[in-house]
């Protein structure tokens, strides 16, 4: 999957994190498959017929990624959680104006695949998410970061609990509960449903 050397596309970062120019030219290349892997990862969450491209997003990303404020790149799981986050909020963006443009209807609540954990189908649906992502920013900080490096960057346990400077066992767990409370916030009343059999 990953045809580059992380120990070079680190390099990079902290050699462009620090100034050099040249730095960013030699690494454009070697992400750009990886940014194109999470936007497909995103886009295959949407609902069919969304006209947001790989290309545009991916795009999208990278100029936002090249005039990021991060003060200094630690390494290829900060750089692509970071690209993740960019990615998501760029869809979030894309919902919100389409919706606009509809009737500016509000999000619907969404249940959750078990294989995928999350299928997002429709802007409404992603805008759920994102907001059952903030309000959990607002009380666990980590656990949404975890879900942002785990689920929208596509990270192993083990480049999550580097990213974040944790143990891959605190990452087992803290993903755990991440993905149950997401589901209790996106899916209310399916535990009564389920019972109700």
């Amino acid at each position: 999957m990953e045809s580059f050397n992380k120990d070079e596309v680190t390099g990079l970062l902290l050699a462009w994190s620090q100034g050099d120019g040249d730095a960013l030219e030699r690494l454009a290349p070697l992400v750009e498959a990886e940014l194109r892997r999470l936007a497909r990862i995103y886009l295959s969450r949407e609902r069919a017929g969304h006209t947001l491209q790989t290309n545009a997003l991916v795009n999208e990303a990278y100029l936002r990624l090249i005039h990021a404020k991060v003060a200094h790149w630690e390494n290829r799981a900060h750089f692509f959680g970071v690209a993740a986050r960019l990615m998501r909020q760029i869809l979030v963006d894309y919902a919100r104006r389409r919706q606009s443009l509809k009737h500016g209807g509000g999000a619907v609540q969404i249940s959750l695949s078990e294989a995928a954990f999350i299928s997002v189908a429709s802007d409404e649906d992603f805008l759920a998410l994102d907001e059952a992502l903030d309000r959990l920013a607002k009380f666990d900080p980590r656990k949404s970061q975890l879900v942002e490096l785990r689920f929208f960057g596509g990270l192993s346990v083990e480049e999550t609990a580097f990213a974040m400077q944790i143990s891959p066992r605190t990452v087992a767990r803290e993903w755990s509960l991440a993905q149950a409370w997401l589901y209790r916030e996106l899916a209310p009343g399916m535990t009564k449903k389920s019972g109700e059999n």
